[in-house]
């Protein structure tokens, strides 16, 4: 059986997120609607238009669940408050 070649400065990167977002998942401030839908769409690769038959809502309110659940996880990740929208980053800058 051929070796595989590790290299060893990014061995752990990919269990660091897996914690990382673990973590963030039990301590982060997300609504139920937004943990359903990360859930379905990245654990279960459900595509948007089952989720929103799923749960009885539209297409973009599933895509805007999504939006806002990632943007908190990041956000919480990084040790700042989630900002929901845009206009308050381009009026600030």
């Amino acid at each position: 059986m051929p070796k595989g070649s590790v290299d060893p400065r990014t061995a752990g990167t990919l269990f660091a997120h897996l914690a990382d977002i673990r973590q963030a998942w039990v301590t982060c401030d997300l609504s139920l609607g937004e943990r359903r839908a990360l859930f379905l769409r990245y654990a279960l690769d459900w595509p948007d238009e089952l989720i929103a038959a799923r749960d009885a809502v539209t297409d973009r309110a599933v895509r805007y669940r999504l939006e806002r659940g990632v943007g908190k996880i990041a956000a919480h990740l990084n040790g700042q408050p989630y900002v929901d929208g845009y206009e308050a980053l381009v009026g600030a800058a």
